[in-house]
């Protein structure tokens, strides 16, 4: 039993951020009712999959969930909502606040019939400023926290994304870390409250710790930037045969790594005096570095370095991961049968408890797979149920 066991999370995100949090709250037990619209989460379009509506991407963000359809935009739907937030613990959204107050599910009017509820905002912008109403993506947050311009220094000068909704991911914990915290004040008092995890404030503050750098202080040092994280050749090293990626990092690692090659020499050098140096001088260093890695093979290179406790580590593609020997040892990809898609490969929580080990409740469910249900345990009878469904308000899929 994980550690939100008893826990109902209302769960009326979609796309990426919220899913993904809320994915984690129901691996740790919670159940976690997804709310969807008629036309279900825009990723379930998003493919591969086996059959329409389950692509692999919504399957690996949405496990252990169960799915309602409601027409939120129909009195009756709205009305079934409330009465599903009278008694559950949180409700989670991703859209503007603007869009939730037009739909008559703000803050205010949640806390009237549930004054415990954690009522929880995962969205662009901090509601007080200029960019309050502003629609936001993770392409959008990226750009806006300076990251395609970092990689633009690092790069070739042209600014790029993360190939990864790294922002939708970092908010999405931020988003987890904000309903444990109203969940463990609400277990405590009895009172909710209305918390707002804005994207561009999050990862504002993200990026910024490791690359305010000078402009910390007032008048500024520098213009800011960690010199490390920007050189150009900090990449993984190309051996005689392939890739690598290693990190000679503290001055033990450095030591080792020249005794180790045959090398002690480079250590009398002023620029490998200490961290302050070599980071002074890290582009060449890099650069040079990467001269040495391309004299031997992956493979010899990996022995020695392991030989000498340097952190190393392989360059994965997509599919080499999938066999890495360290994940399989841990069972971290396990197959599972899926009651629509067959048998498919899910990824195990990665932390490991020493008592209430979050395990996945099951896995992604298929659109309004458990209405019936969910409304029969908020009180709804038969009947009701039957003319929600009539009125469209609430769409219900064919009982199993």
């Amino acid at each position: 039993m994980g550690p939100l066991a008893g826990f109902t999370i209302l769960d009326l995100t979609s796309v990426l951020m919220g899913p993904y949090g809320t994915q984690v709250l129901a691996d740790m037990g919670a159940d976690v009712i997804k709310v969807e619209s008629p036309e279900g989460d825009i990723v379930r379009q998003i493919g591969p999959g086996r059959t329409p509506g389950m692509g692999g991407m919504f399957l690996n963000a949405n496990r252990g969930k169960r799915s309602i359809v409601l027409d939120l935009k129909k009195p009756e739907g709205r009305e079934a909502l409330l009465r599903l937030a009278k008694r559950a613990n949180a409700l989670v959204y991703n859209v503007r606040p603007q869009a939730m107050a037009r739909l008559g599910l703000d803050y205010e009017t949640l806390a009237a019939i549930n004054p415990a509820l954690v009522y929880v905002g995962a969205f662009g912008y901090g509601q007080s400023g200029p960019y309050a109403a502003k629609p936001a993506y993770d392409d959008l947050i990226q750009g806006a926290s300076t990251i395609p311009t970092l990689l633009a220094a690092a790069g070739d000068g042209t600014p790029r994304y993360v190939p990864v909704t790294i922002a939708d991911r970092i908010v999405g914990l931020m988003m987890v870390n904000a309903i444990m915290g109203g969940l463990m004040h609400q277990q405590r008092t009895g009172i909710g409250q209305r918390i707002d995890v804005p994207m561009f404030e999050s990862m504002a503050e993200f990026v910024l710790v490791d690359h305010l750098g000078g402009l910390t202080y007032d008048p500024p040092l520098d213009h800011g930037g960690y010199a490390r994280l920007l050189s150009r050749y900090r990449r993984p090293y190309k051996t005689s045969d392939g890739y690598l990626c290693v990190l000679i990092y503290n001055d033990k690692h450095w030591r080792s790594f020249f005794e180790a090659i045959g090398r002690p020499e480079f250590l009398e050098q002023s620029r490998f005096a200490n961290h302050a140096a070599r980071t002074r001088h890290i582009d060449e260093i890099y650069e040079e570095i990467g001269h040495i890695f391309a004299t031997r093979t992956t493979g010899e290179w990996r022995e020695l370095l392991e030989r000498a406790d340097i952190p190393v580590m392989p360059m994965h593609t997509l599919e080499t991961i999938i066999e890495d020997p360290h994940l399989k040892a841990i069972d971290f990809f396990r197959t599972v049968e899926h009651p629509v898609e067959g048998r498919v490969r899910q990824m195990r929580v990665p932390s490991t408890w020493s008592v209430t080990q979050p395990e996945p409740a099951g896995p992604a469910p298929t659109l309004g797979q458990h209405g019936r249900d969910i409304l029969r345990e908020a009180g709804f009878s038969t009947e009701e149920i039957e003319q929600l469904a009539e009125q469209k308000a609430v769409h219900l899929a064919a009982p199993s």
